[in-house]
């Protein structure tokens, strides 16, 4: 049995953006990672050199001595791997935001989640210690261990269930990545037009700032908000050549709208 506050010997099952950072916050926390695998062996070989372990890309070559095997590949892999994979009584996680923590029951009688909220890039450093970990597990116990092991990492550690975390996943999208994708149509908007994209990025920055002081609804500026129906027009017709965006630009225009308040002053 794990004893609480021990450092443990972890197996990476992934080797993809989350299993960087996460790897490197735990090592660097002073736990031991044994081994990383990935489906092939450069993406394995790249991950261990920064972890300073070894490498697999052969599933039936993962350690079965380790502490902890952390699962993180994207949803539509897990499947994939739990089919050739059994840890019997060892602690198995996965780090997804949608999958339900049984999903792992058929690897091992131990299993949780041990999700991250956050978006990672390999290219970017992030501050760990600020990072969301959203933790669940089948028994009590293992509970304890993974409550420790994210302290190890993080300040802001979280007991959600399956289902919580679902719901939180689907609000991270539109919160995080559909957002992104806002921000690259604008880039090529921009580009389009011989204009370069970092002119936005006060803009976007202190759009982020705003929300951490307001309720979003409540920081909500722009055309939509202000019923002004001679720019929105105008807008839309300056997207004549890009449809897809142009049907985009009035949904959520048609959304924002609908909030609108009649005391709402916005500039």
């Amino acid at each position: 049995m794990i004893l609480l506050n021990e450092f443990q010997k972890i197996v990476f099952i992934g080797a993809g953006n989350v299993a960087s950072h996460l790897g490197k916050a735990l090592k660097d926390a002073g736990n031991e990672i044994l081994q990383v695998y990935s489906r092939t062996e450069k993406s394995a070989s790249l991950l261990a050199q920064k972890l300073e372990t070894t490498s697999t890309s052969n599933i039936s070559e993962i350690y079965s001595n380790a502490d902890l095997y952390v699962i993180s590949v994207s949803d539509d892999n897990v499947d994939q791997i739990l089919g050739k994979l059994t840890l019997k009584d060892k602690l198995v996680v996965h780090t997804s935001g949608f999958l339900p923590m049984d999903t792992l029951k058929q690897v091992s009688e131990n299993y949780g989640v041990f999700y991250p909220l956050q978006t990672f890039s390999k290219s970017r450093e992030v501050e760990m210690r600020s990072v969301p970990i959203c933790i669940e597990a089948n028994t009590p116990e293992n509970l304890q261990l993974l409550n420790s092991l994210a302290g190890q990492i993080s300040s802001d550690v979280r007991q959600i269930n399956s289902d919580q975390r679902k719901v939180l996943h689907l609000s991270a999208v539109f919160a995080c990545n559909f957002p992104n994708f806002m921000y690259a149509i604008a880039e090529k908007i921009l580009q389009n037009h011989d204009m370069d994209f970092s002119i936005l990025k006060p803009l976007i920055l202190e759009t982020a700032q705003k929300i951490q002081e307001l309720e979003p609804a409540n920081a909500q500026t722009g055309p939509a908000i202000r019923g002004d129906e001679r720019v929105i027009n105008a807008h839309l017709k300056m997207l004549d050549n890009y449809p897809a965006y142009q049907k985009l630009y009035q949904i959520i225009t048609d959304q924002i709208s609908d909030t609108k308040k009649p005391e709402t002053n916005n500039q």
